[in-house]
């Protein structure tokens, strides 16, 4: 059984509790997006403040080693999606 995953512009995101993974672990990198702070608006939950981390998928580099790029931004969950975006395109053109 295939599972779906939800998708932005063309590649997969899973979520784990603040924690988001944009792209396909089979390519060389995929980003992690961490949600460092959000406010609550009527029944939604605004993100406020993000960390967005590019990261290899080699099995044999360790954690700080597989970390190649990262940045904090106080923005909203769309606009951090659009950081990871470009990081991913760039990092896969290469």
């Amino acid at each position: 059984m295939s599972e779906k995953f939800y998708t932005y512009k063309g590649y997969p995101l899973v979520r784990n509790g603040k924690t988001i993974y944009y792209g396909y672990m089979s390519d060389p990198y995929v980003i992690m997006i961490q949600i460092m702070s959000s406010k609550k608006l009527d029944d939604a939950e605004l993100t406020e403040k993000v960390r967005v981390v590019q990261m290899s998928t080699d099995p044999n580099l360790n954690p700080l080693q597989a970390c190649v790029r990262n940045a904090e931004r106080e923005c909203g969950l769309y606009e951090a999606l659009d950081i990871a975006n470009v990081w991913l395109e760039k990092a896969l053109k290469n």
